[in-house]
């Protein structure tokens, strides 16, 4: 499988990067809440969640290993706030 099928390199691509900064930081990286649900979209195939917003959440688990932030809070704050139910406007 390459590299670039995996999830990292679709974060990759709709950040429109060749590479992350690697360091929260200097972090510049930046996602929507948007953003994450087309990546989990598009990787729907690949990804084992049941649901949209459970696909959503591995892919902002890669972000977080990835150091980017999604709505300018860091990945795990954002993932706490997409389970509370903050963003449940967004998901189908």
């Amino acid at each position: 499988m390459s590299a670039r099928d995996e999830t990292p390199h679709t974060v990759l691509k709709k950040l429109g990067q060749a590479k992350c900064n690697g360091s929260w930081e200097a972090s510049t990286e930046n996602m929507t809440i948007q953003q994450i649900i087309e990546v989990s979209e598009t990787k729907k195939d690949k990804l084992t969640g049941a649901s949209q917003k459970a696909r959503a959440l591995e892919v902002m688990g890669t972000c977080v290993s990835m150091r980017v932030n999604i709505e300018g809070m860091h990945p795990k704050e954002a993932i706490a706030a997409v389970k509370n139910g903050d963003y449940d406007s967004e998901f189908n």
